[in-house]
């Protein structure tokens, strides 16, 4: 069965792709969840005008995730943790929180687009990258650096006489 999809799917295509699917998968998924839309004659010229509109949609998408790009690009974060020592964590620092540090300096990055392997558990300076769209990758500096433990006493002691 031939489906026209409205929503990007990382396992069948993107915005606008007309896909060949079981009709099973199309009956009770695709087409009730709002995915796609079943091709034929009736609503061809429909169709069209929708790849019209997603074409003009993703050019001026592109332009703007490309400026976004170059301006996070080289951009870099420091994230206060709270470690032993020897320099290990006592947690770890995940896209999360790198993506909350970047918006308190005027970066909004979704934590989706952070490419982080494994969560970061060790003091040190890492580079990530950041893939915007597929073809669309920035640079971010991300610093992991110790808290002082002053400050995690003052931390504690307010969460204590909050509770």
């Amino acid at each position: 069965m031939k489906l026209f999809l409205k929503k990007n799917i990382k396992e069948l295509g993107e915005i606008g792709e007309v896909i060949d699917v079981k009709p099973g998968y199309a009956r009770n998924f695709l087409i009730p969840q709002g995915i796609g839309v079943e091709v034929g004659q009736a609503n061809l010229q429909w169709i069209d005008a929708q790849k019209r509109r997603v074409e003009l949609e993703e050019t001026e998408r592109n332009a703007e995730m490309r400026g976004l790009a170059e301006r996070i690009n080289g951009a870099s974060c420091t994230v206060i943790a709270r470690a032993t020592e020897e320099g290990h964590l006592f947690g770890s620092v995940t896209v999360e929180n790198i993506s909350e540090q970047l918006a308190g300096e005027g970066i909004d990055l979704d934590p989706k687009w952070i490419e982080l392997e494994k969560p970061i558990k060790e003091l040190g300076i890492y580079n990530l990258n950041v893939n915007i769209l597929s073809e669309v990758t920035s640079v971010i500096k991300v610093w992991v650096v110790k808290a002082d433990e002053d400050d995690a006493a003052a931390d504690s002691d307010e969460a204590a006489s909050s509770s």
